[in-house]
């Protein structure tokens, strides 16, 4: 199974959706929880290339953007092979 790390924030509608996505593709990741976390933040926007939102989804290390780009990567069917379970 893949690395998988979710950056979100508290009461982020589309952190959830994110996550969901990913829960019933019985993925396990982590989630880093950057609401009151400025290094963490700080972080999060270098990896992503200076995307400032969240989530930001990365995928072996491999920045994926974020909830809308995740779902768009599964209706292209890209998103299976990227988890390891296609």
């Amino acid at each position: 199974m893949a690395k998988i790390e979710v950056f979100t924030k508290f009461l982020c509608p589309y952190c959830s959706r994110a996550k969901a996505l990913l829960d019933r593709k019985g993925a396990e990741y982590q989630e880093i929880d950057v609401t009151m976390d400025r290094a963490g933040f700080n972080a999060m926007v270098e990896r992503a290339g200076g995307a400032r939102t969240v989530p930001q989804i990365f995928i072996d290390g491999k920045h994926i953007g974020g909830s809308d780009d995740m779902a768009a990567l599964d209706a292209r069917g890209g998103l299976d092979s990227l988890l390891g379970i296609a």
